[in-house]
């Protein structure tokens, strides 16, 4: 099965190379996409959500608040042999029963990790990162709380219009099945992202699907609509919904559907993966 993977991945990366075959005077400018930016930026979306599910009663036990930070850090400001620029990530994702009693933090998931970034044009002009990530993810807890695994991924994302950005990202698993007993099957091998911009500037809309390794099991959707009030400042009203599996690792085989309002921090730019 991994060898399959592979071959797809070494397909997404044979893209990335004849691209400079396609279009080779816009290197340089593709280049200076990552570089106008800090060193040290946004990564995913920083948000913090309030919300409750909508497939059960609602109870001061089952609504909660879930926040995000995630930031990487470019190593050089040069490229490497190949045209690719070291990265340093890290995500942080919380989920906080702050209405519970004594509110309690239920689950923190930490997910560092190291990604190379090739920044390209396809035909058109349109703007492109290809990566190839090795990740962690783990709870932090021991015993039978403990779940962790990690990721060996390969992703391409590309501006394909003014209003459009895709992705897709497959990897391979690396997981400790005592711990994580069908973890795999949750998390499945890939994922598929789209960015929308309803009013540039104004409004967007998210999409984010997770394929599970069941035919049409497992796996999770997340989508959210996000409003920016003031267009000098980069913080957004997000509403989001999520539904499938492994929201957070702790419960990973626990199905849910959230809904959740609150405060997003997005990328300047498209993001790198």
């Amino acid at each position: 099965m991994y060898l399959k993977y592979l071959l797809i991945c070494f397909s997404l990366f044979s893209i990335t190379a004849n691209s400079q075959l396609v279009e080779p005077k816009k290197n340089f400018r593709a280049a200076d996409s990552l570089l106008k930016e800090p060193s040290f930026s946004v990564h995913k979306d920083n948000y913090f959500l309030t919300g409750v599910p909508i497939n059960t009663d609602i109870t001061r036990d089952n609504a909660d608040v879930k926040y995000q930070v995630s930031f990487k850090l470019r190593l050089n400001s040069k490229p490497l042999w190949g045209g690719f620029f070291p990265y340093l990530m890290y995500t942080q994702k919380a989920f906080w029963d702050i209405y519970a009693s004594s509110k309690p933090f239920s689950e923190i998931n930490f997910n560092p990790g190291v990604a190379l970034v090739r920044p390209f044009y396809l035909k058109g002009g349109r703007l492109t990162y290809g990566s190839v990530s090795f990740e962690h993810e783990s709870n932090g807890r021991d015993s039978i709380y403990s779940r962790t695994w990690n990721m060996l991924a390969f992703s391409l994302k590309s501006q394909i219009s003014p209003r459009w950005v895709v992705g897709l990202r497959g990897w391979i698993p690396l997981v400790d099945k005592d711990d994580n007993p069908e973890l795999t099957k949750y998390v499945g091998y890939g994922e598929a992202s789209a960015t929308y911009q309803i009013q540039p500037g104004r409004w967007s809309a998210d999409i984010l699907f997770r394929k599970g390794s069941g035919l049409i099991n497992y796996g999770s959707l997340q989508t959210q609509v996000n409003w920016r009030p003031y267009k000098s400042e980069n913080y957004y009203l997000t509403l989001q919904w999520f539904v499938g599996y492994t929201e957070s690792l702790i419960d990973y085989q626990e199905h849910k559907s959230m809904v959740r309002l609150g405060f997003t921090i997005k990328p300047e730019n498209m993001g790198i993966f």
